[in-house]
C-alpha cells in the first residue's frame, strides 16, 4: 500500500487534472454554440448551391464540350484526398474516425492502381497518415480553424485544388470530412468535388418540392455554360468551406464530451483515492495507538 504522503500528492495532481478537463469542456461548449450556428447557417447555401449546379448540369449529360470541373478529364488515375481535421488533440475519436477512413480509402485506391495525393486541413490528419502513408501527403495546411473556418482560406484552397487540376496534377478530388449531427455524434463524410458528383445531387433531392424544381424547365441568361463557368468554381469553394465549418463544429463537441467523460473520470478516481487515503491514515493511528498501549503494558 503507498505511503500518505504519495496518496495525498496523487489526490492533488487528480484534483488539478479534472481543474483543467472542466475547463476545456466549459471552453469547447463555448465554442460549440458558435460553430453549430454556423455549419447548421451553412448547409441550405451548399445544398441548394449543388442542386442548382446539378440542374444545370443536366443538361450536358452525355454532351460533348462540358466543363472540365463537371465532367472531369477523362481520366482516374491521380487522385487528391482533402483530409479536413484538427490541430489539437483531447478530442476523443474524432481524428481517430477520419484518420481510419482515409488511411482504409488510399489504400483501397492505390490497391487499384491508382495515385494517390493527400492534402491534410489540420496536424492531426497528417499525423494519423503519415505513419502507413508518409509518401503520399502533399503538404498540410495548418491554424485555419484557430477562430473558426474563413470562406477566404477555403477559396485559397479551392483555387489551388482547381490550379492542379488545370495542370494535369489530379483527375478527382474528393474532400473527407466529419459531418456534425450532434455534440457526440459525427459522421465521416466523403464529397467528391471534381468531377461534380451529378448522380449523388439529384438523389438527395426527396422532398417534394426539391424534387418539383429540380424537374422544372428553365431558360437562363446568359447561356448554361457561361453560369456553370462560373457556378462550378464558386461550388467548389463552397463546398469546402462547408467542410470546414461542419469539421470545426465536430471537434468541439468531440472535444466537449471527451473533456466531460475525463471530468466524471477524474471525480471518480479522486473518490477511490480518496478513501484509500483515509483508510491507510487510519490503518496508521491504529497502528500508533497499538504501540503506545503495548508500551504502555511493557512499563
Amino acid at each position: 500500500m503507498p505511503n500518505l504522503k504519495d496518496l495525498k500528492i496523487r489526490i492533488d495532481s487528480v484534483k488539478s487534472t479534472q481543474k483543467i478537463t472542466s475547463a476545456m469542456k466549459m471552453v469547447a461548449a463555448a465554442k460549440l454554440r458558435k460553430a453549430q450556428m454556423s455549419a447548421e447557417s451553412a448547409r441550405p447555401y451548399a445544398e441548394r448551391m449543388e442542386a442548382m449546379v446539378g440542374a444545370l448540369a443536366k443538361s450536358f449529360d452525355g454532351v460533348d464540350g462540358a466543363p472540365e470541373l463537371l465532367a472531369g478529364n477523362g481520366k482516374d488515375e491521380k487522385h487528391l484526398i482533402v483530409l479536413v481535421s484538427s490541430d489539437r488533440g483531447l478530442c476523443g475519436g474524432f481524428n481517430a474516425n477520419i484518420g481510419r477512413f482515409a488511411r482504409n480509402k488510399i489504400a483501397e485506391l492505390q490497391a487499384a492502381g491508382k495515385s494517390v495525393k493527400v492534402l491534410c486541413l489540420g496536424r492531426k490528419g497528417r499525423d494519423q497518415v503519415r505513419r502507413d502513408f508518409g509518401d503520399a501527403v502533399l503538404d498540410t495546411l495548418e491554424d485555419l480553424t484557430k477562430n473558426g473556418a474563413q470562406y477566404d482560406d477555403a477559396d485559397a484552397i479551392a483555387l489551388r485544388i482547381r490550379t492542379m487540376f488545370e495542370e494535369g496534377e489530379i483527375d478527382v478530388c474528393t474532400v473527407v470530412y466529419n459531418k456534425f449531427v450532434s455534440a457526440i455524434t459525427q459522421e465521416v463524410t466523403p464529397l467528391q468535388v471534381i468531377p461534380f458528383a451529378v448522380a449523388d445531387t439529384t438523389e438527395e433531392a426527396t422532398e417534394e418540392g426539391q424534387d418539383a424544381e429540380l424537374k422544372a424547365l428553365y431558360e437562363y441568361e446568359p447561356s448554361e455554360e457561361d453560369i456553370l463557368e462560373e457556378l462550378l468554381p464558386r461550388n467548389l469553394s463552397v463546398q469546402i468551406f462547408r467542410a470546414m465549418l461542419e469539421s470545426f463544429a465536430s471537434e468541439q463537441g468531440a472535444r466537449m464530451a471527451a473533456m466531460d467523460n475525463a471530468t466524471r473520470n477524474a471525480g471518480d478516481m479522486i473518490d477511490n483515492l480518496t478513501l484509500t487515503y483515509n483508510r491507510a491514515r487510519q490503518a496508521a493511528i491504529t497502528n500508533e495507538l497499538i504501540e503506545i498501549i503495548s508500551g504502555a503494558e511493557a512499563l
